[in-house]
This record gives C-alpha cells, sequence and structure tokens, in this order.
C-alpha cells in the first residue's frame, strides 16, 4: 500500500502538490530573493540535527520545511541580479514556470514514439537557432545537459566522420586523432579530447586573445591526416572573446576538417545587431554548441548542439540494442541518437514556451541590453584610477584590476560582499596577475548595482 500512496491521487497527494506549488510560486514571484551562500558541511549537520533519509519519512511539511529554511539558504541564486560570478543564469517566468510543467507531464525526450510533440517543439527551437547562425535549413541536433556534453558529442561525430572518410579512400588511420583549438578554449574540449584518447593541438591566441587562421593553418600543415576537428570558441568564459571565426571558417576552402563552434556562452550575442558581425563564418560549421541556461533565459541544464547534416551525428551516437529495434528500424527522428545519452527529459521545453510567450524581439532587446550596460560600466571602471581595465569587452564579460591589490585582497573583498549579501563577485586571474570579472547576463542587473559594488574597492 505504500507504494500506491506514494503515487496515486489522495487527500495526502493533494496536499503535497499544493504545498509545492505553494512554494514555487512564492520563490518565483518574490522580489527580495536573497543571493544565499554556502554553510560548511559540519554547520549544514548542525543545522539538520540528524538524517533527513529515514524508515518512516519526515512528512511532506517538514521535508519542506527543511529545504526552504536550510537547504535553500545554503545554495546560492544563480539568478540574482548581483550574482555576476562564472556565467550567471537568468530563466525567465515562462521558461521556470514551464519547467514545472516539463516535470509534472512525466515527459520522456529521447524517442519521436514515445515524446513525437515535445520533440516537434524542441526541433522547433533548433531550427531557429540554426537560422540565425546561418546553418541550412536541413541542420539539426538535440538539447543536451551542459556545453561539456555537446562539445564532446559533436567531437566524437567528427572522429567518426573522419574514420569513415578515411576507410572510404582506403586510406589509414592515425594511431591517434588529433583535435586543434586556443590555449584559451574551454576546458571541456580538453576533457573532451581525454575521453576520447584524443590529442589536442594548442595553437597560441593573439595579444588579444583570439585564434587566428595562420595559427591553425600551420597546424592543418603539420597534422592534417591525424586532425578530425578544429574548435573555434564563440565568445570564452573568462573574458568573452570571441575567435576569428571567418579566417578559420575560411580554411574549409584549402583543407577538408571538420570545423565546431564552442558558443556555450557567447553565440547567443548573434541575436543582438551589434554584436552579430563578430561572428561571421558560423554559417560554415559542421557543429555548434550554444548554453540556453546561460543567455538565452533558461533554467539549468540545456545546451543546444546542432549539426550541420545532422545524419553526421546519428551515424556517430544512435545506440542499437533488441529492446530498442522499434526505434533504430524506423526513419522517426529520435533526439537520443544524436549525442552520447540516451535517457533524456525535454529540456529544450522551457524555452521553447519562453520564446513562444514572448517572441524573439524581445530575447533580441534583452542580450542588446546586457551588452549595452557591460559597454557602459567598462568605461566607469577605465575612468576610476584605481582600477585597471584588462581587456575591452567584446560581449558582457568585463575583466578588470584593482591596483595595488594581492589574491589575499580580492579573497578578502569577494568574501565581505557575499557575507553581506551585497553581491557574488569572485577573485580570478590573467597571466599570472589577481583580478576580478563581471559576467553580465541577467537583464535586471543595472549600472547602479555595478558602480556600487566598484565603490567597495576604495
Amino acid at each position: 500500500m505504500d507504494a500506491v500512496r506514494m503515487h496515486a491521487a489522495s487527500p495526502e497527494s493533494t496536499a503535497i502538490v499544493d504545498a509545492v506549488l505553494d512554494y514555487s510560486r512564492r520563490r518565483m514571484l518574490a522580489t527580495d530573493v536573497p543571493l544565499d551562500k554556502p554553510q560548511t558541511p559540519a554547520e549544514l549537520k548542525r543545522l539538520l540535527g540528524g538524517a533527513t533519509i529515514t524508515d518512516g519519512g519526515l512528512g511532506a511539511s517538514r521535508a519542506l520545511s527543511v529545504f526552504e529554511h536550510i537547504l535553500a539558504p545554503a545554495c546560492l541564486t544563480t539568478s540574482h541580479p548581483q550574482y555576476l560570478s562564472f556565467i550567471p543564469a537568468a530563466p525567465t517566468m515562462a521558461a521556470m514556470a514551464f519547467d514545472l510543467v516539463v516535470s509534472a507531464s512525466g515527459l520522456y525526450g529521447g524517442s519521436w514514439l514515445e515524446g513525437a510533440g515535445a520533440v516537434h517543439a524542441e526541433n522547433e527551437v533548433l531550427s531557429f537557432l540554426a537560422a540565425e547562425f546561418g546553418l541550412p535549413e536541413t541542420a539539426g541536433g538535440v538539447f543536451v545537459q551542459g556545453g561539456t556534453i555537446g562539445n564532446l558529442s559533436a567531437l566524437v561525430a567528427a572522429r567518426e566522420t573522419a574514420k569513415a572518410k578515411r576507410l572510404a579512400a582506403g586510406q589509414e588511420l592515425p594511431a591517434r586523432w588529433k583535435i586543434v583549438c586556443s590555449v584559451e578554449a574551454h576546458s571541456s574540449n580538453k576533457s573532451a579530447a581525454k575521453v576520447m584518447d584524443a590529442d589536442v593541438l594548442l595553437v597560441p591566441a593573439g595579444p588579444d586573445g583570439a585564434l587566428r587562421a595562420d595559427g591553425v593553418r600551420e597546424a592543418l600543415r603539420e597534422h592534417g591526416d591525424e586532425i578530425c576537428a578544429v574548435v573555434a570558441t564563440g565568445g570564452s568564459t573568462n573574458f568573452g572573446i570571441v575567435d576569428d571565426i571567418a579566417g578559420i571558417a575560411a580554411l574549409k576552402d584549402e583543407f577538408d576538417f571538420w570545423l565546431h563552434i564552442d558558443g556555450a556562452y557567447g553565440l547567443t550575442a548573434m541575436l543582438a545587431p551589434a554584436t552579430r558581425p563578430l561572428f561571421d563564418g558560423v554559417g560554415r560549421a559542421d557543429s555548434v554548441i550554444v548554453d540556453p541556461h546561460k543567455w538565452l533565459f533558461a533554467p539549468f541544464d540545456c545546451c543546444a548542439l546542432i549539426y550541420r547534416d545532422p545524419e553526421n551525428g546519428r551515424r556517430a551516437h544512435t545506440q542499437h540494442a533488441e529492446y530498442l529495434d522499434t526505434l533504430t528500424e524506423g526513419d522517426d527522428f529520435s533526439p537520443s541518437d544524436y549525442s552520447i545519452q540516451l535517457t533524456r527529459r525535454p529540456r529544450g521545453l522551457p524555452l521553447w514556451f519562453s520564446l513562444a510567450t514572448y517572441g524573439v524581439e524581445a530575447y533580441r532587446t534583452a542580450v542588446g541590453e546586457t551588452i549595452e550596460l557591460t559597454k557602459r560600466i567598462a568605461e566607469e571602471i577605465a575612468s576610476r584610477p584605481e582600477l585597471t581595465l584588462v581587456r575591452d569587452p567584446q560581449l558582457s564579460v568585463v575583466v578588470f584590476e584593482r591596483n595595488g591589490w594581492e589574491r589575499a585582497d580580492y579573497d578578502r573583498w569577494s568574501a565581505e560582499l557575499l557575507d553581506s549579501q551585497h553581491a557574488f563577485v569572485v577573485p580570478s586571474s590573467h597571466a599570472g596577475r589577481p583580478n576580478t570579472r563581471f559576467a553580465i547576463l541577467n537583464p535586471l542587473t543595472t549600472v547602479e548595482d555595478l558602480v556600487a559594488i566598484l565603490d567597495t574597492m576604495k
């Protein structure tokens, strides 16, 4: 009976649902959500006063109270306007609300057979993004957990495509495949190479931090037969720098290689007219990723992986098993065929609902406003004699130094900001020098917020 009690509709179930929805509603609509901060394991154990997983259960009311008053306050609110470190999140109200619907509806997004309606909606979003990026109408892909899985899946497809070409031409396969990327490329690309047992050819970036065609050409000339992919970054995490994508893409006229664009953070900036020219050449890519949970205002966890020719992804990733015959023997578009994951929730649906609710122009405006805000605060930083702007920002990340400060000074300042619930801004570094940075993605962040943080660096 206990198993039935946990699943069936009943007065107890109604009370649980009401309590959870009430908490969710209060949290989403609150205008004073705190930043909050982590606690030590010892402090959390003390506050909890014992185990929360027991034979008899705590009951929904007590369990929810434990979460609301002890566990949630020990988690940073990544969508807070003063959360300015790493890469924040800023899901729209529509996206957050619809994330509840995805779970409540018992949806599975791995196959067309089981989730045709959800897959259709996700594919509409992928087609919209592909068109924005200049990819052909036939482009397509899948929403995966995050950029790490997106990059790995794309690079595996690149390797398998290169392998098929070599074998079809009667050529020997290299002892080890190589992946070309910038020294400034995201660590997930190097992690993917490690998982694939491939080597990474790190090409030095220019003084501005961008990977340029000359360095890539050199690598292709020397290692061409062993290279399965070249990775260009569409907005680096640390500085928001866009590689010379147009120049690198033009090398496809000279060499046969798979071009992958890691645009997890920055590719969204193609929606803004002011920054779109930075991404010339993306339309020639064989695969791209962008994380809607970063700058497209979707909840965690959501990465769009798009292939120029989806069949390359399908050949690389389709899993074969007797129990899957009904899926793999048909022609239906099953998302699980396009990445390393089989089981998946339709994580693109909250983004679909938000886009369908507000329209694309609202997104263009929001992205453009954060870029403009970044320029304004960069000018403010440059005007202050005690601060040094490390680089002029291209997108929405601004990196700067407090003159005379050592790492310990940044650590102290950062801790005081969080302890006072003023802001979350952590120390960073570049070329061996400590600094800090604002990652500005939330449309609710204001120039007054940022100026007030700078004022604390006196």
